[in-house]
């Protein structure tokens, strides 16, 4: 199973950026989908997931400014970021709780990080 992430880059503050992260492989079905976040110097965070029906949990930090979503028939999970702060510069990665088969447990895969800069 492999996560590619995309959607990083450099953004002025009060910007908008969309990250996006698809989930392919051997994939029976996927549980949940979320992201971290870790800024240089800091650990690593939580900052949004999203479950199989589509129940959502935010970090204080990001609710009402991110909002995540996913697409069940593309394996893909999305973070629509708006009103971005200097404070949100970090590498965001995705992970994804998920079978590989009818019969084997939930795994938990990470993908790999994209950079967020938000700076003028």
């Amino acid at each position: 199973v492999q996560l590619q992430a995309s959607g990083g880059g450099l953004v002025q503050p009060g910007g908008s950026l969309r990250l996006s992260c698809a989930a392919s492989g051997s994939i029976f079905s996927v549980d949940v989908m979320g992201w971290y976040r870790q800024a240089p110097g800091k650990q690593r965070e939580f900052v949004a997931r999203i479950d199989s029906v589509d129940s959502t949990n935010y970090a204080d930090s990001v609710k009402g400014r991110f909002t995540i979503s996913r697409d069940n028939a593309k394996n893909t999970v999305y973070l629509e970021m708006n009103s971005l702060k200097p404070e949100d510069t970090a590498v965001y990665s995705c992970y994804s709780l998920l079978r590989n088969s009818s019969y084997a447990g939930s795994r938990n895969y990470w993908g790999q990080g994209t950079q967020v800069t938000v700076s003028s």
